[in-house]
């Protein structure tokens, strides 16, 4: 079992900067995959960017390529999302996520944060 928490959601304005952690319980974080999803309103969710066990492979979805960087540190068990140049379709509730296979589809990942909400002002 792994529980994940994320933290540092917000509200700031477009071209601004926010860094989203998760933290994992547990003593096999570096065992798992870790994938930040996000679901805006009305909408499904959404993959945003994934990271390998070894920290050495990522993915991200086009929307944030070259803006978003995932990354993770396996002794403090947490995995960050740094997110720059902010813009109002970013706005969503984000979630981390992990797996031991991990991906881009939500239905592959067997655990989830309770998600923070990131909110972009034009």
């Amino acid at each position: 079992q792994v529980q994940l928490v994320e933290s540092g959601g917000g509200l700031v304005q477009a071209g601004g900067s926010l860094r989203l952690s998760c933290v994992a319980s547990g003593r096999t974080f570096s065992s798992y995959f870790l994938g930040w999803f996000r679901q805006a309103p009305g909408k499904e969710r959404e993959f945003v960017a994934g990271l390998s066990q070894s920290g050495g492979g990522t993915i991200y979805a086009d929307s944030v390529k070259g803006r978003f960087t995932i990354s993770r540190d396996n002794a403090k068990n947490t995995v960050y999302l740094q997110m720059s140049s902010l813009k109002p379709e970013d706005t969503a509730v984000y979630f981390c996520a992990a797996d031991l296979r991990g991906g881009t589809m939500t239905a592959w990942y067997d655990y989830w944060g309770q998600g923070t909400q990131v909110t972009v002002s034009s």
